[in-house]
C-alpha cells in the first residue's frame, strides 16, 4: 500500500493490510476453533448462536450476576499501540523514537509527570477524574509473540502450554453459579472469541434483534413453531436435545432486553458503537449477564498511524473513547455493577517506521473502567525504552495478573481456577474484597 492510499484508508478506520492479521480475522473463530479440534456443538437461534462445549447444558432461566456484578472486555484487535493511548512524556526515548507521530507533551490529558491520554480521549477524562478510569502500562504475555493469530490465541486461552483448547472467560463461567447461556455473551458477531469457548455455554449475537428461533416470525402469531420444537424437544434426553431446549429458553429470557429502549444516538456510529449500545441495553435488561465481550477492530496500524490531525491511531481513539463514554451513561443506575477493561494481542514497536506508523511490538497498555476500578491514576512498572528489548516497550506486567485482580475484585470464582498454574503479582487497580 502506498503511503498516499494508506493515509486514506487510516482516515476511514480502514485497516493497513498487514497479512498476518488479515489471515487471523478472515478464518471465522468458529472455523479457527474447529481446526483446533474443539468439540463442541452451536445451535443457530436466528442469526444468532448458542455455544456448548464438551459438557452439555440444562435449561436456560433467569438468575442474577453473581454478586450482582458485570465484567465487559473489549478486545481491541490488530495490537493497539499503548504508547500512543498513554504516552510516556518522561521518557525522552519515546520522543527520539518517534520524531513525526509522538504526541506532543502539552496535548495530554490526565497527565502526571510520566504519563498522560491521548488527547483523542477526551470523552473519557471526566471518569478518568472521578476516579472510575486507570491504566495499567508495560502489560503483556511472558513471552512476545508478534503473529496476530497466534498471540489471540495465547491471549484469550491465557493458559499457555496447555493442550486443553478453554477460554479464561469460559473457565471464569464455570466458577460461577448457574448454567445459563445468558451469563456469557458476545455481542456484535455471530460466533464467540476463543476467551469465551469452553464447556460452559455461552450465546453469541450481532445484535439484540438476531436472538430469535428461526421461523418465528410476524406471520406465527399463534406460536405453533415454538409449540412444534418444544414438543419435539420436549421429552427427549439427548444432548442436542438439552441443548436446544436451553437456547430456546435464552431466547424467551432476552424478552426484558427488548423491552429496553437501544440509545444508539449517544453511541458513534461505528461497529464499537453498535456493539456497546447493545450490550448496555442487554445488561439494563437484568436478565442475569455476567460477563460480556465485544471487539474493536483495525488497530493494526503498520501505515499511518498518524498524527493528532489525521490518522487512524486518531479515528480509533475517539471512536473508544466515545463509545465507552457513551455505556457508562447508558447503563443508568446498573453502571455501579459494571466492570470494563481492555486488552489486545500485543503492542507496537517502539520506533515509528518510515510510513508514518509502527509494526509489531511486545508490550501494551489495558484500560480498567467502572464499578471496583481505583481510577484516576496510572499503574505498573515501568522499564524504560532506552534500552527497551529489540525495540520493543518490555512486559513488566503479565497480563494475566491484571485479570486475576478483576477476577478477585468483582466475582465469587478463584483465580486459580481461571488462570491455572499462575501465581499473580499484585497490581493494585482493583478495590480488594
Amino acid at each position: 500500500m502506498t503511503t498516499s492510499a494508506a493515509r486514506t484508508a487510516s482516515r476511514t478506520g480502514d485497516p493497513c493490510g498487514c497479512p498476518d492479521y488479515a489471515a487471523a480475522t478472515a478464518l471465522s473463530r468458529r472455523g479457527f476453533l474447529r481446526g483446533l479440534g474443539l468439540t463442541g456443538a452451536a445451535y443457530a437461534v436466528g442469526s444468532a448462536m448458542v455455544t456448548y462445549g464438551a459438557a452439555p447444558a440444562m435449561a436456560a432461566g433467569v438468575a442474577p450476576a453473581p454478586n450482582g456484578s458485570v465484567l465487559v472486555v473489549l478486545s481491541m484487535r490488530g495490537a493497539a499501540d499503548g504508547l500512543s493511548l498513554v504516552v510516556p512524556h518522561g521518557d525522552p526515548a519515546y520522543y527520539a523514537a518517534r520524531p513525526r507521530i509522538a504526541v506532543p507533551a502539552a496535548k495530554l490529558l490526565g497527565k502526571d509527570a510520566f504519563f498522560g491520554l491521548h488527547p483523542n480521549l477526551a470523552p473519557l477524562l471526566p471518569m478518568w477524574q472521578s476516579g472510575e478510569l486507570a491504566a495499567v502500562h508495560a502489560t503483556g504475555m511472558a513471552v512476545a509473540n508478534r503473529s496476530h493469530f497466534a498471540a489471540m490465541e495465547l491471549v484469550e486461552d491465557a493458559n499457555p502450554g496447555s493442550s486443553v483448547r478453554s477460554g479464561w472467560l469460559n473457565r471464569l463461567l464455570g466458577g460461577l453459579d448457574g448454567d445459563s447461556p445468558l451469563q456469557g455473551v458476545s455481542i456484535g458477531s455471530s460466533s464467540p472469541p476463543a476467551s469465551l469457548y469452553g464447556e460452559q455455554p455461552v450465546m453469541s449475537l450481532r445484535n439484540i434483534s438476531d436472538a430469535v428461533v428461526a421461523g418465528n416470525d410476524q406471520w406465527d402469531t399463534d406460536q405453533a413453531r415454538l409449540r412444534s420444537l418444544s414438543q419435539m424437544w420436549g421429552s427427549s434426553t439427548a444432548p442436542m436435545a438439552r441443548g436446544m431446549r436451553s437456547a430456546m429458553a435464552a431466547v424467551a429470557d432476552l424478552g426484558p432486553v427488548r423491552q429496553e429502549p437501544e440509545n444508539r444516538a449517544a453511541y458513534p456510529d461505528s461497529d464499537l458503537g453498535r456493539a456497546l449500545a447493545a450490550v448496555a441495553r442487554t445488561i439494563r435488561g437484568d436478565v442475569g449477564v455476567s460477563l460480556v465481550t465485544v471487539d474493536q477492530g483495525e488497530w493494526d496500524m503498520h501505515a499511518d498511524l498518524g498524527t493528532l490531525d489525521w490518522g487512524a491511531m486518531k479515528y480509533n481513539a475517539n471512536d473508544l473513547a466515545t463509545a465507552i463514554a457513551a455505556f457508562f451513561a447508558d447503563l443508568g443506575s446498573m453502571r455501579e455493577r459494571v466492570t470494563l477493561l481492555t486488552i489486545s494481542e500485543f503492542g507496537r514497536r517502539v520506533s515509528e517506521n518510515s510510513n508514518y506508523g509502527l509494526d509489531h511490538g511486545w508490550g501494551n497498555v489495558m484500560f480498567l473502567a467502572g464499578a471496583g476500578v481505583k481510577g484516576g491514576r496510572y499503574y505498573g512498572r515501568w522499564p524504560g525504552l532506552e534500552n527497551s528489548l529489540d525495540a520493543d516497550l518490555t512486559v513488566t506486567t503479565d497480563f494475566r495478573s491484571v485479570l486475576s485482580e478483576v477476577v478477585l475484585s468483582r466475582t465469587d470464582a478463584s483465580a486459580a481456577q481461571v488462570f491455572p498454574g499462575f501465581t499473580p503479582e499484585p497490581v493494585g487497580v482493583m478495590v480488594g474484597r
